[in-house]
Parts: structure tokens; sequence; C-alpha cells
């Protein structure tokens, strides 16, 4: 690594904080989106449009985080960081000052676009400025960041709501101070740092020595994975309110605290991550997965589906840093942000095919309920896959 700067907590502190706002374009808005179909009821097909104010930038994301890494591998990421960062500012108060539903879709289509570029960008300097323990804690750190995060904007998205939703749009200024953040404790290299950098970036964009068996095999478990760790995210509200909970802020309160898992699971990957194989942490973590659905499919009572919701949350936030340390850590330095790119992007193509997953298992197996099984069913296929792939590994190499 560099031996004229020294990353020290509040270079990885800067690095880590904007990764909420991956959160912040759909919790923030989540709880004035019936004051959003109201606006713009006399908009034809608008309960369609409508919630694509909140979706459409996690659909860019997908997108443009392959381009994001490209961008970063060639221009150097800390500039185009620091510019992504005040375009979101810029892009995320603008529906505040915008009157039809046309122009806010096309400024959330920017907020996606730029999005892209910090999550990717961040994600990758983290993977510049650190090594081995320290690189592995700093990137799971960015999962229970996010979870917590979740939560926060959940709240303060509620409260603002309460003087129009216009009003929540105000928080995405936050970049503002990511920005600053990451000017303050960031570096570009120099001819004082590590020859590996300084001879690397800018302007790298060599494909020929890039991994892409390696990268291929990690992006389809990447996809898989991040189709599980979204499920309970998203269905677990539909769940309880099956289960007899109707009432939205209870309903609310009880998957806030299922949800503890995953910042649980990120800290115990913390932890021991980087004393375990690769293959050994996926054993654990679809086992974790495969138990929990399995919980949640056979409980007919909310407590015993939160208990099935919660070990699933454990393993789902040991998943995460484990996909992502995986994808990163075996990247030379002109390589590493192509790779967060098209790893960022599978994870979020994931979670736009975790609905859509759910609701064909559904169909087949009867109902949501059953849905959770066959994903048990699918868990224990990982689970299998993993102990093959450790018993087969001579030897197996822990991540870096």
């Amino acid at each position: 690594m560099a031996t004229h700067h020294r990353a020290g907590f509040m270079t990885g502190l800067a690095l880590l904080f904007p990764i909420t706002l991956s959160t912040m374009a759909i919790v923030l808005l989540a709880p004035v989106l019936p004051d959003l179909l109201r606006e713009f009821a006399g908009v034809p097909n608008h309960e369609y449009w409508v919630p694509m104010v909140l979706t459409v930038p996690a659909l860019c994301v997908a997108l443009f985080s392959p381009l994001a890494g490209i961008l970063g591998d060639w221009f150097g990421r800390r500039r185009l960081l620091l510019g992504a960062f005040l375009a979101y500012a810029v892009v995320g108060i603008a529906p505040m000052f915008l009157s039809s539903l046309e122009t806010i879709l096309v400024s959330r289509v920017a907020v996606g676009i730029t999005e892209a570029m910090i999550m990717v960008l961040s994600t990758t300097m983290i993977g510049d400025y650190f090594e081995g323990a320290a690189r592995d804690r700093w990137l799971a750190g960015q999962t229970a960041m996010a979870s917590l995060s979740a939560m926060l904007f959940l709240n303060i998205g509620g409260f603002l709501g309460r003087f129009g939703w216009r009003e929540t749009f105000w928080v995405y200024l936050s970049a503002l101070l990511m920005f600053a953040l990451v000017l303050a404790f960031t570096w570009d290299p120099s001819a004082k740092d590590g020859e590996e950098e300084v001879t690397a970036a800018p302007h790298a964009a060599n494909w020929a020595d890039f991994p892409w068996l390696h990268m291929g095999g990690i992006v389809l478990v990447t996809l898989f994975g991040s189709i599980l760790f979204y499920t309970v995210q998203i269905q677990s509200p539909i769940g309880l309110h099956q289960l007899g909970i109707t009432d939205p802020a209870h309903i609310g309160f009880l998957t806030s605290l299922a949800s503890i898992g995953v910042p649980v699971g990120t800290a115990i990957y913390s932890r021991l991550g980087s004393r375990l194989t690769v293959t050994t942490l996926l054993l654990v973590e679809f086992a974790l997965l495969a138990t929990g659905f399995l919980l949640m499919s056979r409980s007919g009572a909310p407590a015993g589906f939160l208990a099935g919701c919660f070990v699933n949350q454990l393993g789902a936030g040991m998943l995460l840093p484990t996909l992502l340390v995986w994808a990163i850590s075996g990247l030379a330095f002109d390589m590493r942000s192509r790779g967060a790119g098209i790893w960022t992007g599978a994870f979020s193509v994931g979670q736009f095919l975790s609905p859509l997953v759910v609701t064909a298992a559904a169909s087949l197996a009867g109902g949501l309920m059953g849905a959770f099984g066959v994903l048990a069913g699918a868990a224990a296929l990982g689970t299998v896959a993993a102990l093959v792939a450790r018993t087969r590994a001579t030897p197996a190499v822990a991540p870096a």
C-alpha cells in the first residue's frame, strides 16, 4: 500500500458513509408514497409511474454500475467520486422545485446514475486504501451502515413528510457533507505512493488480464445470494400481515427488530471473516438462510416467523460482506474499480429479480409461505454446493 499516505479511521469513515445513499433513494420516500400518489392522481397510470420515483434509482444502479467501474479505472476514483457527490446533491433535491411527474422521474434517473458512481467508487477506494483484515472490516461495515441507515431514514422520512412530501428531499444535501469528508481524508496516488497505484492510475483500460472466469463465478453466486438477501426485507411485512398483524406501525416495528440480524451478522463476519475461507463462510451463511426460510415457512404465528426472519437476516448480514470482499480482494489496483462495478451491478440485478422470483415461487407453492419453503430448498442447495467446493479446495484460500 502507499508509503507516504496512511489510511486511518477518518479515511474509512469518509468512505463508509456514502453507502447510506443507496438506501436513501427508496427508504426515505417510502413514508410519503401515499402523498405522492395523491399529488399525481390525475396522471394516466399514476399508480404505475409514481412508485418508480422510489425504485428507478435502484434499476439505474444495476445498469450503470459496470460503466461507473470503467470510468473509475480510466479517470481515477477520487475526482469522479467528488463530482458524483455534488451531482447527487443537485439532482437529489430537484423534485422540490419540479412540478411534473415526468421531470421528477428524469431527476430520479440522474439520482440512480450518480448513486452508481458513488457506490462503486467508494467501495473501490476502500479496497485501494486498506489491506487484509482492515479492508474486510471496512467493507463489512458497509453492510451494517446500510442496514442501520435504512431504519434511520424511515423515521426521518416520516417526520419530514408531516410538512409535505417535497420536504423529504432536503436530506439529499447530506451528500455535501460526504463530499467534504472525502475531500479532507482521501488523496490521489502520487510519486511518493505505492508503485502499483502510481503506474496504474489513471487511464487503466486493459481488459487482457481481467479475471473473467473468476469474476463470472462470483457474479453468479452474487445474483443467487442477492435474491435471497432481499427476500425477507421485501416480503416479511406481507408475511406478518398474512399471520394476522394488520397495524402498519406494528408491522414496521417488528420488521425492524428482525432486521437487527443484518448488523449482528456483519459484526460476526468482521470478527471471523478473515480467519475463514470463502467456501466455509458461504457454507455457514447459506445454512443460516435455509434455516431461516424453513422456520418462516413452517411457522403459523408471528413469533416463530420473526425468529426465522432473524436467523435468515443473520446469514444475510454475513453473506453480503463475504461476497464483496471475495470480489474486491483478488483484483489488482488497475482493474479493481471495474470489478467493483460489475459486482455492484450483479447485486442490484438480484434486488430487482427478488420479488419476481418470490412471486413465481408463490404461484407454484400455493402462497407466500410456500414460497419461503421453496427458497429454503434453494438455499440448502447453495449450502451443499459450498460444502462440495470446500471439500475440493486444495488448499482453500482465505479472503485477503
